[in-house]
């Protein structure tokens, strides 16, 4: 069975990308090309800026256009190599492809190139998979070592008084504080504090590093007296630290490209989270110390687990990855904070007050401050200061915090309400995560396995995983709408609010084949878009006034991870063909927008409208740069290169043709 989408929710596309859409495809003919020309890479960049970057942003991209009388931006440029041939290049996609390969090979020293012609006129999926697998996953690795620090340190947000760089360390790994105390006292300027972390962080703590907040240490492997940092790759943009979630989607990335090694060091380092800090954090910071991330552990440990030759290490590598979680699990979603009278578990984060990254709660304080008669920047000092207390404010940090840790911040799902709420997505995955443990003791360790004093079973966990389905269908599932809602333990009632995360069971392999025909019935027509599977409804958002901003987790916009988990979810109860539909959507979302917009990929989408111009809250990570994107963004890359397997050859060919969805007979 074949959905169609809401017919109200087409879009036309804007029609400078249609007049884009027709000029791209004029490819000229690469029998032009005799042989690779030498350009002079200074002369030729500087004229192509001219001729077509009529904005000056250092890109080309759609945008730019005829000024004036003068011919500039008419997509068409006449490149003259050092030996005087003129070859002609023409269509934004070329334009920029030649844009970025002149940059590329400036940033090597050169004065002169020889221009590959298969690069300059590569097709826009090629071109972005390529990218991806080259150079951007190389771009977003980091270590925290000697050699990584330096880069680490340019970030702001371990910045702290005086100009101090804080690194925090654990103080129980002695090799890791003596190895970064060497490093602050060899490089003074660069203003490094090494601090011992406790093993006991208390609320007392915690509001003690007040101004002193800084950068957490990972993991680091000795060998042969040489330190180095178990590497991880970042989200990219101002996300420059490991984060939870985002991890998982990342490691399917590196999978599908090769770099098994370092999708394995992600593990391991999650392994070193859970063993010195307690928890996967939301990111390897301090003010993240109160708070993880939804729980991808196990499934990262799955994926990675077939790629590993089957010897005795690997044996032990997944003994020591299994109790981190099996600890994880136990220690911080089935605690006393996170687990519920229903036996179902809820987000929480055991910090007070205000989230310390987040920059701006003014509208926040505004909103409270009337009843105090102040205006909203007092507020702000007093309640900070403890001169007045307010317990709806404080009630609304604790949800705001939760929704942090729940990754989705913010959403009007969860807004001044996610503490009190038991999440579908949530325990789809704790489900998933017993499940997992059943699988991974009943296949790799027959059936158990001794950790220290306690033996774990495949017959526990799989008693877990039933009770917790139960659970889920009692408090969770709701026959009459045929979709999975949050319920508020509060209200003692299901939220009703229709979001993306409704599709979370059917990745896990939590609804049964009922369920999952009425999700497919039911909330694919509602959430699928022009450009993917929407955050929510519209309906469930409601309405946008200037006191009721948008959320970026709602409506319009599109995440990888949504798209990722439905397209898997979906595959795995039949809906192959839905998938690949969905999936078509969002690749053609990126594609066009790479194509138009000098290579960008970001972090999020409207998917509605079918653009990376998204302005809710703190606009859109990936979207700055010149010349070229060297990063894209963490999920958005692997939700590419994942998405392109789904994809029959027919398809493929369409995407390098920027052809629409809308215009493909059989797709919808």
């Amino acid at each position: 069975m074949d959905l169609k989408p809401n017919k109200q929710r087409s879009r036309v596309l804007p029609a400078i990308l249609l007049v884009s859409l027709l000029l791209s495809r004029k490819v000229h003919s690469q029998t032009t090309w005799q042989s690779a020309p030498r350009v002079d890479i200074a002369k030729t960049l500087s004229a192509l800026l001219l001729e077509e970057d009529t904005d000056g942003d250092r890109k080309i991209t759609v945008e730019d256009s005829r000024v004036g009388g003068t011919p500039r931006g008419d997509k068409v440029f006449w490149l003259t190599s050092t030996a005087g041939q003129r070859l002609e290049i023409a269509g934004t996609p070329y334009l920029s492809n030649l844009l970025q390969e002149l940059k590329l090979a400036m940033d090597q020293g050169l004065s002169e190139t020889a221009l590959d012609s298969r690069k300059v006129f590569e097709l826009p999926a090629d071109r972005i998979s390529r990218m991806i697998r080259e150079l951007y996953w190389d771009e977003l690795t980091r270590s925290i070592d000697e050699n990584g620090l330096q880069d680490i340190l340019g970030d702001t947000k371990i910045s702290g008084s005086r100009g101090l760089q804080y690194l925090y360390v654990p103080a129980s790994d002695r090799t890791a504080v003596s190895y970064f105390r060497r490093i602050a006292d060899r490089f003074p300027k660069w203003k490094l504090e090494i601090i011992e972390l406790p093993a006991n962080r208390s609320p007392a703590f915690m509001r003690e590093l007040a101004g002193r907040h800084g950068l957490l240490s990972l993991g680091l492997v000795v060998r042969d007296s040489t330190v180095s940092g178990v590497p991880f790759v970042v989200p990219g943009g101002r996300f420059n630290e490991m984060y939870g979630w985002d991890s998982y989607f990342i490691v399917l990335g590196l999978l599908h490209d090769g770099k098994v090694s370092l999708a394995k060091s992600m593990v391991d380092n999650f392994v070193y989270e859970i063993r010195q800090y307690g928890a996967i954090l939301n990111a390897n910071r301090t003010y993240y110390l109160t708070r993880s991330q939804p729980p991808f552990l196990t499934s990262m440990i799955r994926a990675v687990l077939p790629y590993l030759p089957d010897n005795p290490e690997s044996k032990r590598w997944l003994e020591g990855a299994l109790e981190a979680a099996m600890g994880e699990y136990e220690n911080v979603w089935m605690n006393t904070d996170r687990l519920t009278s229903t036996r179902l578990s809820r987000y929480f984060d055991s910090g007070e007050g205000p989230a310390p990254e987040v920059a701006e709660y003014g509208p926040v304080y505004e909103h409270y401050a009337k009843r105090h008669q102040l205006d909203a920047r007092e507020l702000e000092r007093r309640y900070k200061s403890g001169t007045i207390v307010d317990s709806e404010l404080d009630a609304y940090f604790v949800h705001d915090r939760a929704m942090r840790e729940s990754g989705h911040d913010t959403s009007y799902r969860l807004v001044n309400r996610c503490a009190n709420l038991i999440t579908i997505d949530l325990n789809s995955l704790l489900y998933k995560i017993e499940k997992d443990f059943e699988e991974i003791l009943r296949t790799s360790f027959g059936g158990s396995l001794s950790l220290g004093d306690r033996v774990m079973t495949a017959e526990e966990w799989g008693k877990r995983a039933e009770s917790r389905k139960d659970a889920v269908d009692r408090f969770l599932w709701d026959d009459q709408a045929g979709l999975y809602f949050d319920y508020d333990v509060a209200k003692n009632q299901r939220t009703g609010y229709v979001s993306a995360t409704t599709l979370y069971p059917l990745w896990a392999g939590l609804a049964s084949r009922a369920q999952a025909e009425s999700l497919v019935r039911e909330a694919i027509p509602l959430l699928e878009m022009p450009g993917g599977i929407a955050g929510s409804t519209v309906e469930s958002r409601g309405p946008i006034t200037p006191g009721r901003p948008e959320r970026q987790w709602d409506y319009p916009f599109g995440w990888s991870p949504h798209q990722i988990l439905a397209w898997d979810g979906l595959q795995r109860y039949g809906y192959g063909r839905i998938a690949r539909r969905l999936a078509y959507r969002w690749l053609y979302t990126i594609t066009v927008n790479a194509a138009h917009y000098n290579g960008t990929v970001p972090e999020k989408y409207d998917v509605v409208e079918r653009t990376h111009k998204v302005f809710a809250e703190y606009g859109n990570v990936g979207t700055t740069f010149s010349y070229i994107t060297r990063e894209g963004f963490g999920w958005t890359n692997a939700s590419f290169q994942i998405g392109l397997d789904l994809l029959t050859t027919e398809l493929r060919e369409s995407l390098n043709r920027l052809v629409p969805p809308e215009w493909i007979p059989g797709l919808q």
